[in-house]
């Protein structure tokens, strides 16, 4: 045996010992650990130490129901486990075919028989018990879809942007999407072997991309085209920013580095902007992407999982460092970045049509969360459309869902059905449709404050607030919740973004901006949502009287020395 190094050292600085989880990837014999010992283990209903964390490489998060953790505790029980499970959903495309079988499962083998559209753009199941999990897997299987590297330290789900007006664009950055996606997949055949009963062939399971060890964390990616920034690419580890000319794809500006993730009190982690690499034509699009992606394998920080992500690995190396090596890797040359330009990141909810004739329904899903509630079955809803729709769905990463390639003879019959179902409400306000939540609790384990069931009631608050004030529906604010600082709800790119902190407590930040290329900072920090809102009355009472021409919220909260202005995340966040 030879001896394990035990501190890690790039480019000469070392790191420190490496963390526990590097152990657990190291020995997990190309993620399969004893997942499937596990699987037979009927006397608890969790995963034992190392499989709890393994299960996340094949898209799963062990969870439990808190709102009836104490209670199961005083009953001498263990936590209801379960898991939840996110799809791999290049692009969000999903089919109606496909759309029916996930609401069928849902249905019988989840506890909570809804569908979760998510901020990465898929779905998710939540309530899967132990042993619906294999089911689970082949179900999904059978329909062309599985969960391969949506969770744990490898490349999530690749973004694109829903597009559905410029038809023929969307397709082309769609199918990048895809292929980077397949390009920096786990190679292991564990996934295969462990839910869907492959064979287990003598191989050698190299990972030429990820490596044996994989990343030092999650690893995030996308495809975005301009003016949308619906997928929020500053909250992304990679970015390819579509570059057209007469409508045709010519190559991507690449960003690196963008991440919200925080820890409360960590002031060496903080939400941070990705960094513009410069141009790079097509054929060089998967160079670029397994170049960047080994780079942060091998100079991600090891040793501190706090400090692992690449925007850290960029501020520390140095962006020139960095680039210089992806360069090398990639064996190209950025040139200098294509002019292109952010102008918002909501979903034009409604219906609109495409250069190619084909009519697009952009259905408003509150906070992603697909159930039939009382007056609204929109779970049932979505079901009835997918049974006569002919062309595809589109899952945005603002948590909608898009019922696109509608032909005019059915144009009538969808919208009819929508209506019934209570998916489309006029009454709905701009200001609902710019706000956004995480799931948080019952079922998120790291989930410090309400998000999700938090939001809706918050939100007419906010409404009221507006209306007192005579501010039109056009000015709204983008609103975001997240239940904790790693950020799934990206407040950190909001106008007015709300950290969960405490139950009913929340970090309040503002200073954001429309187009999602500014990082807000906080503002009052531990607060009660009663607080917050007599602080949202005050600064939109001043924003109605002393705003400028078509000045957005977190605009002028900046202009009007309200908030500083956040510039470069790591001097400026916490100072």
């Amino acid at each position: 045996m030879s001896k394990q190094v035990i501190e890690q050292e790039v480019l000469g600085q070392v790191l420190g010992p490496l963390a526990d989880n590097e152990r657990l990837k190291r020995e997990s014999k190309n993620l399969r650990g004893t997942i499937e010992q596990d699987l037979q283990d009927r006397i608890t209903g969790g995963f034992t130490a190392d499989n709890f964390q393994l299960i996340r490489f094949h898209g799963m998060y062990q969870q439990d129901d808190r709102d009836i953790r104490n209670e199961r505790a005083k009953q001498k029980l263990e936590p209801l486990h379960n898991v939840m499970l996110r799809a791999r959903m290049p692009g969000g495309i999903i089919t109606p075919k496909q759309w029916l079988a996930i609401d069928k499962f849902a249905d019988e083998s989840t506890s909570y028989g809804s569908i979760r559209l998510t901020t990465r753009q898929t779905f998710q199941f939540h309530g899967v018990l132990k042993p619906n999990i294999k089911l689970m897997h082949q179900t999904l299987n059978n329909i062309g879809i599985d969960s391969i590297a949506t969770a744990g330290d490898v490349n999530r789900n690749v973004l694109c942007t829903t597009n559905p007006v410029e038809s023929e664009l969307h397709q082309e950055a769609y199918e990048w999407a895809k292929k980077i996606s397949e390009h920096l997949l786990p190679k292991t055949r564990a996934y295969a072997e462990i839910w869907l009963d492959g064979e287990k062939l003598e191989t050698t399971d190299e990972e030429p991309i990820l490596g044996s060890n994989y990343l030092p964390r999650k690893f995030k990616t996308t495809v975005v085209i301009p003016p949308q920034n619906d997928v929020d690419v500053h909250a992304n580890d990679l970015n390819f920013v579509a570059i057209a000319e007469d409508g045709k794809l010519v190559g991507f500006n690449v960003l690196v580095g963008g991440g919200l993730a925080m820890t409360h009190g960590d002031t060496s982690t903080y939400a941070r902007k990705a960094d513009d690499f410069g141009f790079v034509p097509l054929e060089k699009t998967l160079d670029v992407a397994a170049a960047v992606v080994t780079t942060q394998r091998d100079w991600g920080n090891r040793s501190n999982r706090k400090n692992a992500k690449t925007k850290y690995t960029l501020d520390r190396v140095g962006i020139d460092v960095f680039k210089a090596e992806v360069e090398k890797r990639a064996g190209v040359e950025f040139s200098e970045s294509r002019p292109y330009e952010f102008t918002g990141r909501g979903d034009r909810i409604g219906w609109a049509e495409g250069i190619d004739g084909k009519h697009h329904l952009a259905l408003f899903i509150e906070n992603g969360r697909l159930l039939d509630f009382p007056g609204k079955a929109l779970k049932t809803g979505v079901a009835e459309i997918a049974k006569i729709h002919k062309g595809d769905f589109r899952m945005t990463a603002n948590q909608n869902l898009i019922v696109a390639g509608v032909s005019t003879s059915q144009k009538a019959k969808i919208e009819k059905l929508a209506r019934e179902y209570g998916l489309m409400d006029d009454a709905v306000s701009e200001q609902r449709k710019n706000s956004m939540a995480c799931v948080a609790f019952p079922t998120c384990p790291l989930a410090m404050a309400e998000a999700e069931r938090f939001l809706p009631e918050f939100v007419t608050d906010v409404e009221d607030i507006l209306k007192k004030h005579g501010l039109p529906e056009e000015d709204n604010i983008i609103l975001r919740i997240t239940g904790c600082p790693n950020g799934c709800g990206r407040a950190m790119l909001a106008e007015l973004g709300l950290v969960g902190k405490a139950p009913g407590r929340y970090n309040m930040h503002l200073g954001g901006n429309k187009a999602g290329t500014r990082i807000p900072k906080m503002y009052k920090e531990n607060i009660t949502s009663a607080q917050i809102l007599e602080e949202i009355d005050s600064l939109v009472g001043r924003w109605a009287t002393e705003r400028n021409d078509n000045e957005g919220f977190g605009d002028f909260t900046i202009r009007a020395g309200i908030i500083e202005e956040v510039i470069i995340s790591k001097r400026d966040l916490h100072a």
